[in-house]
């Protein structure tokens, strides 16, 4: 039996970004063969759309580019991510970094300007702060 990852449903090709796209990411298709992949997307888990307009932390509140907080769907969204990775025994999950839920290194930094800066989005530093290991799509070499 192969072990179980917790992995952005973006990154396998689910349209569920702000943009009603996907990011499809060849280098986490490569690990099908050695993992069972558990599809998460914490925004949508926590009850927002497919499209949205975009959002990004501010003060460690998650604001919609037209200023409405939208923390608790965040907040939501990541409790329901770390609850299927515990069900299902994850211990490492790979996230779409930049992402104000999977960032696992860098995110914007709210200003909706294009800014990166370092630090997590909040499912990542849920799923941190609970003994999982986060990786973005970059790093699966250290696998």
């Amino acid at each position: 039996m192969k072990e179980k990852i917790l992995v952005s449903a973006c990154l396998l090709g689910t349209p569920c970004r702000y943009d009603g796209k996907s990011k499809p990411c060849s280098q986490v298709a490569a690990l099908k063969d050695r993992f069972d992949f558990i599809p998460v997307c914490p925004e949508v888990m926590g009850g927002l759309s497919t499209p949205r307009l975009p959002c990004e932390i501010q003060n460690g509140l998650v604001i919609r580019k037209d200023g409405q907080d939208l923390t608790s769907f965040y907040q939501q969204g990541a409790r329901a991510a770390l609850k299927l990775a515990k069900d299902n025994g994850c211990k490492l999950a790979i996230l779409k970094e930049k992402s104000p839920s999977c960032g696992t290194h860098c995110r914007y930094d709210g200003t909706f300007s294009g800014t990166l800066i370092n630090g997590r989005g909040l499912t990542a530093e849920l799923l941190a702060k609970n003994g999982i290991r986060t990786l973005s799509e970059n790093e699966t070499e250290h696998i």
